[in-house]
């Protein structure tokens, strides 16, 4: 059972206008594995749950990248207005337990650790961690 593909035929049911049989997904996935994926959220291509998205809580506005991994137990919460929610870009590791909440972007190829609190944005190309999480490290090629 992968969750990804359970979001996957919500997400298509949803576009195709048939919202209560997405709402069924959402549910079943809220009992399988007690984490909410929701049907609006925007997830790209080759993004992974760990562990089945166990705990995992999206808003239904986030924007998330492609070929990301989301480890358990890791909230994309919204702030205030249109503009304060969560977009993370292509390539990002979201480390267990991590917050990321408010209109923060994350850049692309960036790696967040383990119960790390987000609330400003992250440049492409680091490894931030913390409460808050701050840039520790800049990723290049030779590193």
């Amino acid at each position: 059972m992968d969750v990804m593909k359970w979001y996957r035929a919500e997400r298509w049911l949803y576009l195709h206008k048939l919202t209560p049989l997405a709402m069924v997904i959402k549910g079943s996935i809220r009992i399988l594995w007690g984490g909410v994926i929701p049907y609006q959220a925007t997830i790209g291509k080759g993004t992974k749950f760990t562990y089945q998205g166990l705990g995992v809580v999206i808003h239904k506005k986030a924007v998330i990248g492609n070929d990301c991994i989301i480890r358990q137990h890791v909230t994309l919460g919204g702030g205030g207005g249109p503009e304060g929610l969560p977009v993370i870009g292509d390539n990002v590791e979201i480390g267990a337990g991590t917050v990321i909440v408010g209109g923060v972007h994350i850049g692309n190829n960036v790696r967040i650790g383990a119960n790390s609190f987000v609330n400003k944005d992250l440049p492409d190309n680091c490894t931030a961690v913390g409460t808050p999480a701050m840039p520790v490290k800049f990723n290049t090629p030779e590193n």
